[in-house]
């Protein structure tokens, strides 16, 4: 199993940055990728931005790009999410994923969420 806690979300003005957070514990080997999602009200969960392990490579939503920044810490099982120049529309629930595997072998582990809410 493994475990992921995030931190960091709250209330923000349009134009103004947040930093979330989150640690993972448990069985962290093999996880392939680590990332994060959203979910808005009334909406599908989407991919906002994942990283591989090395850091190697490095994907995001086109919604967020040039904005929003992925980042790992691997000595401390952290995947971090820089978002700036936010808009009402990334007002979300923020979940943080890793994933073990591929393909149709994969198995995702998923955070409680944190809401992330950008006032206009």
């Amino acid at each position: 199993q493994v475990q992921l806690v995030e931190s960091g979300g709250g209330l923000v003005q349009a134009g103004g940055s947040l930093r979330l957070s989150c640690a993972a514990s448990g069985s962290i080997f093999s996880i392939n990728y680590m990332g994060w999602y959203r979910q808005a009200t009334g909406k599908q969960r989407e991919l906002v931005a994942r990283i591989t392990s090395s850091g190697s490579r490095i994907n995001y939503a086109d919604s967020v790009k040039g904005r929003f920044t992925i980042s790992r810490d691997n000595a401390k099982n952290t995947v971090y999410l820089q978002m700036n120049s936010l808009k009402p529309d990334d007002t979300a629930v923020y979940y943080c994923n890793a994933r073990r595997g591929l393909g149709l072998d994969a198995m995702d582990y998923w955070g409680k969420g944190t809401l992330v809410t950008v006032s206009s």
